[in-house]
């Protein structure tokens, strides 16, 4: 096994290392300059035509840069396939030879308590799955991510992030699977019900605490200096019925070149935050544009609609467990010591399982998601009025996503919208808000 792993790595390392050289580190096309850009064919005008300005920011990606992003991202299909089959394998080899088995007997001689055995069990689980799965994590996240120069960090520190998720992921795991594998013994019909409705409460604690508790773990949260930025944005806040008394900064340049931010917390815990990428690489209209949109998240309540529409998708998927790996666990039982499904060992049956109804699932999931996003994109550009900043915005965003994707491709792989569609939104809502481009036009400049 030991020699497959390696052989793995080794292959993937290679993969990354001879990816085409028009994506090479060193000749990769830089990301727009800081600064507002409004091309002459999206100016307010008597004639203004919303196709028109949405070509005239889409031309401002040269031929290389659309190349490059198109790339990345349409890899970006292939690396779902090759995860998704990689699992499968994981999940193969770790019940053959009846080692999933073998880690379950070893949890029983340690404890009689059933939920310290299925946390114990689940610890190991995500461990040894991890450790297999290692090779395409370190040629996804980050071999590729240097290759198209989206990552700042050399290997060290970027694993040691790595260390940091694994250790968080294994304690939430094993808190879920107990009381998972709780539901499973004690309603062993209607079990699947019981964890679709712990499920949604489940997604909502996760969504709405992690940029709070867990995200400092890997950077470093400050309060933003008073300014026109803090003030624009929590005047925003107000406006729109968000409590937040201060706007955080995070160093997330450490780690990539990406603009972003959130509005998060829990029961009084409500942070806006924003990177020091947004700050330092975009102007004030696009960055009330990009925090309208995070506010919309929160005004429209997105987290908790989010954990209750996820919920609802993953009940179908344990329903489907109900009745698939009841029925595997049957044929299977004697070659891999399995006993029930209430059986730990049989998890790396269940996650494969699940893994399949969660790659069929992708496009109604990546729907849910990119329904709400366009919503918060609406939200945003009436509450910050900067049409300008947000298709800028866009613009920004397409170092790393297909601006132009077709009808269906959008539907099928697009958890967002795609910069096309944001610029093409914000156009439309300029001619229909003319009176929005005198604030927007502040400090933009035409393209060279």
């Amino acid at each position: 096994m030991i020699r497959t792993l390696h052989a793995a790595l080794f292959v993937l390392i290679m993969l990354a290392l001879i990816t085409p050289s028009a994506f090479a580190a060193g000749a990769l096309v830089p990301d727009f300059p800081p600064g507002l850009v409004v091309p002459p064919g999206a100016a307010m005008s008597a004639d203004f035509n919303v196709e028109r300005a949405t070509q005239a920011y889409m031309s401002l990606l040269t031929p290389a840069q659309r190349a490059r992003s198109d790339a990345y991202f349409e890899g970006g299909y292939w690396l779902q396939l090759w995860g998704f089959l990689y699992s499968l394998g994981v999940a193969w080899l770790l019940l053959s030879g009846r080692r999933s088995a073998r880690v379950r007997d070893w949890s029983e001689r340690l404890t009689r308590l059933s939920w310290l055995r299925t946390m114990i069990y689940s610890s190991v689980y995500v461990l040894a799955a991890y450790l297999l799965a290692l090779p395409l994590t370190i040629y996804a996240g980050f071999y590729r991510e240097r290759v198209y120069g989206l990552v700042n960090q050399s290997f060290g520190p970027w694993f040691g992030e790595q260390l940091i998720d694994l250790g968080v992921n294994v304690v939430i795991s094993a808190v879920f699977l107990a009381v998972a594998y709780a539901f499973v013994r004690k309603f062993a019909v209607s079990w699947w019900i019981w964890l679709t409705a712990f499920m949604a409460g489940f997604l909502l604690m996760v969504m709405l605490i992690a940029p709070v508790w867990i995200m400092p773990l890997f950077n470093d949260y400050k309060v933003l200096a008073d300014g026109a930025v803090k003030s624009a944005v929590l005047s925003m806040a107000r406006a729109n019925g968000v409590s937040a008394e201060n706007v955080y900064w995070f160093d997330a340049s450490k780690q990539t070149n990406r603009v972003s931010a959130n509005v998060s917390g829990f029961l009084g815990t409500t942070r806006v935050s924003l990177n020091d990428n947004l700050l330092n690489k975009t102007s004030l209209p696009e960055i009330k544009a990009v925090m309208g949109h995070e506010l919309g998240h929160d005004v429209l309540h997105h987290a908790l609609r989010s954990a209750i529409y996820y919920s609802l998708v993953f009940g179908l998927g344990f329903a489907f467990l109900n009745v698939g790996a009841r029925a595997l666990i049957r044929r299977w039982q004697g070659r891999f010591a399995l006993r029930d499904i209430g059986d730990v060992a049989a998890l790396p049956l269940v996650f494969a399982l699940f893994s399949v109804f969660l790659f069929v699932a992708t496009p109604v999931l990546n729907s849910i998601s990119r329904q709400q996003e366009q919503e918060a994109d609406l939200f945003g550009l009436n509450a910050a009025r900067e049409p300008y900043g947000f298709a800028m915005a866009a613009m920004r965003l397409s170092t790393y996503r297909k601006m132009e994707p077709g009808a269906l491709e959008e539907r099928l792989f697009f958890d967002h919208p795609s910069g096309h569609t944001r610029i093409y939104d914000s156009m439309r809502w300029l001619k229909e808000n003319p009176s929005a481009v005198e604030g927007s036009l502040k400090g933009a400049h035409q393209p060279p």
